[in-house]
């Protein structure tokens, strides 16, 4: 097992790696809608692509989710496979927050060997994930006509 200052440096490498393999501006949390945001993950176990909806309103957390869901078919059959949609996933910090995503197991961080794996996983899912919010961002953020 790694130090804390050694697990630290090595993602601080894998990070610099995916960035220098993918150097773009990826969307992340420039949405445009409030604590709606795309994130990458990367563990010891797995490597996920993720879509977060924290908004403090519940209300307004499950619309957004509701509204990803009305669109589950063509965001799988055009996009991307394998999503979890989970509108109550609760955090470590025990904040609930609706949770989309996709996971590739048996990757991480602390294998170099697996880095290529996971950089070309990462990009190809993050990618599509953008570019159906970018086909779809009008209807997500559409939430106040509900």
């Amino acid at each position: 097992m790694y130090s804390r200052e050694e697990s630290q440096r090595i993602k601080r490498e894998f990070w610099v790696a995916f960035a220098e393999k993918y150097p773009r501006k990826w969307v992340l949390y420039d949405t445009k809608i409030k604590d709606f945001s795309f994130k990458f993950y990367v563990d010891n176990k797995k490597a996920q692509v993720l879509i977060d909806i924290e908004h403090r309103s519940d209300e307004k957390r499950i619309a957004y989710f509701e509204k990803l869901e009305a669109l589950k078919n063509i965001l799988e059959e055009e996009f991307i496979k394998d999503l979890v949609f989970e509108k109550n996933y609760t955090l470590e910090s025990g904040k609930n927050i609706s949770r989309i995503w996709v996971e590739k197991l048996g990757v991480g961080f602390s294998n170099k060997n697996t880095w290529d794996t996971i950089f070309d996983f990462f990009n190809e899912n993050m990618h599509a994930l953008e570019m159906f919010y970018l086909e779809y961002d009008e209807f997500i953020k559409d939430v106040d006509s509900l």
